[in-house]
């Protein structure tokens, strides 16, 4: 047993394209990890040991051939049950799905397998993929494996808790409000959410996604390190044309002055001493790297975040009703609830205002990064919660959508951001957003890689 789960997906790949590794071995070794690490936390929900032996066995075929095995050759990973992954059922969560099995891959899913991934399983989501901790009533309770007394996130709790655990290097998430980047601060890892057209993604098994979807719903990976988030990226991003939204735009973008705005309470966010402090420190190791930072107002969030959830219910509230009724999940019945309560349903007026104002928030962001390539904002006001506390009471759910307004304000302008772990030495994980303008994730990528603080892997139990 070599324990080549350790390692990130970046080594991995390097060790099995000189061959000190063999992809067998890797991924024998993976779902041994699996087995050991995931009954204390529930993070992935179904199992595929005999499909993932046979991709490590055509990659090490390939490499034998001298063929190239792609960008992530031999990388265990894994994927959320809210993608379709062909042979395997896309539960959502939902006991009503617990039997629709996909018959295609996503395209994130097929990115995946051409880079040379290794598929171990697939990983929990809340009912709905709806809110920011992970249960529901057909896969049960995911726990953070750095504290179970803190949410391991949602809706990528199940991905962020396996990446954090060593199951797999890298997580497929998606996020449409803070899915893949409050998930990856909470386990104390790294998650990125790109810009709305770079990872191409559709499920053939579902109906299309109405308008708010379609402009702010993302698949993005979370990692362990920055490297592997920039090669799950390159891998994830693709070519294919099943998606009418991917963007042929390059990996890499043109020169960009190292200036960074540095935001501590955006629009009056109610920021703790301790996540103020970790914001500031990041300011400084940008600094420190040669950065001009300049602390600054940031651009809008709490109007667009008010609009994102007009349009991401507008969405539900056509399509979900039946199913919430149907599926009876309890969490589900009261977030939908409270979500429906803040937010009153639009008239045809309504909703198109709501779509017009989108591109003048876009814009002012867009100029705004111009100046700034960089912005420095929390992923939270506060430390990661502790968990089921959003189910608590209305009130309760009303602090915690308060104190993730950096999440769920960013997608209405379908930017990216990416959460980065700087600090895992207290008794919850720390860590700051960084925003960039769109298809600008090589600047999130350069920040990030100064801000990281090196990732050990938790020991669930």
């Amino acid at each position: 047993m070599t324990e080549s789960w350790r390692l990130t997906a970046s080594e991995i790949a390097e060790h099995i394209r000189k061959r000190d590794l063999s992809a067998e071995e890797v991924a024998r070794d993976a779902l041994a990890r699996l087995e050991a690490a995931n009954p204390a936390i529930n993070a992935v929900v179904q199992f595929m040991p005999e499909e993932a032996m046979a991709a490590a066995r055509a990659v090490d075929a390939a490499i034998a051939r001298g063929e190239d095995p792609g960008p992530l050759a031999g990388v265990p990973v894994t994927t959320k049950v809210n993608v379709d992954q062909k042979g395997f059922a896309t539960t959502n969560g939902l006991r009503i799905q617990k039997d629709l099995v996909a018959k295609a891959d996503n395209p994130v899913v097929s990115n995946l397998r051409k880079a040379g991934a290794v598929i171990i399983g697939r990983t929990n989501t809340p009912a709905f993929s709806l809110h920011w901790v992970t249960r529901n009533s057909l896969h049960g309770h995911t726990r953070n494996p750095r504290n179970p007394a803190l949410t391991p996130g949602g809706s990528s709790g199940g991905a962020g808790a396996a990446v954090a655990a060593g199951i797999g290097a890298i997580g497929h998430g998606t996020d449409i409000g803070g899915s893949v980047r409050y998930p990856a601060y909470a386990c104390g890892v790294h998650g990125l959410r790109p810009t709305i057209g770079r990872v191409p993604a559709w499920n053939p098994s579902s109906a299309e996604r109405a308008i708010g979807a379609q402009l702010m719903a993302v698949s993005g990976p979370l990692a362990r390190s920055i490297a592997d988030i920039r090669v799950a990226l390159q891998a994830m991003a693709a070519p294919d044309a099943r998606d009418p939204w991917w963007v042929p735009a390059p990996l890499e973008g043109p020169a960009f002055p190292r200036r960074a705005a540095l935001c501590v309470r955006p629009e009056g966010l109610a920021t703790t001493p301790v996540v103020e402090e970790a914001l500031r420190a990041a300011g400084r190791k940008l600094q420190d790297a040669g950065w001009t930072v300049a602390e600054t107002p940031i651009p809008k969030l709490r109007e667009p975040a008010r609009l994102q959830a007009m349009l991401w219910l507008a969405e539900s509230r056509r399509g979900m009703k039946k199913a919430l009724v149907e599926e009876n999940d309890p969490d589900a019945n009261f977030i939908f609830a409270q979500m429906e309560r803040l937010c009153p349903e639009p008239d045809m007026n309504a909703f198109q205002d709501a779509l017009q104002a989108r591109a003048g928030y876009l814009r002012e962001w867009s100029l705004f990064l111009e100046r700034y390539p960089v912005a420095i904002m929390p992923v939270a006001s506060e430390p990661p919660f502790p968990d089921l506390q959003d189910l608590e009471s209305p009130e309760a759910f009303e602090r915690v959508i308060e104190s993730i307004l950096p999440q769920v304000g960013l997608p209405l302008m379908s930017l990216p951001g990416l959460t980065v772990t700087t600090d895992l030495s207290g008794p919850a994980p720390l860590g700051v957003q960084l925003v960039a303008g769109r298809y600008r994730e090589d600047i999130l990528l350069e920040a990030g890689a100064l801000l990281e603080t090196t990732i050990t892997v938790a020991e669930p139990g």
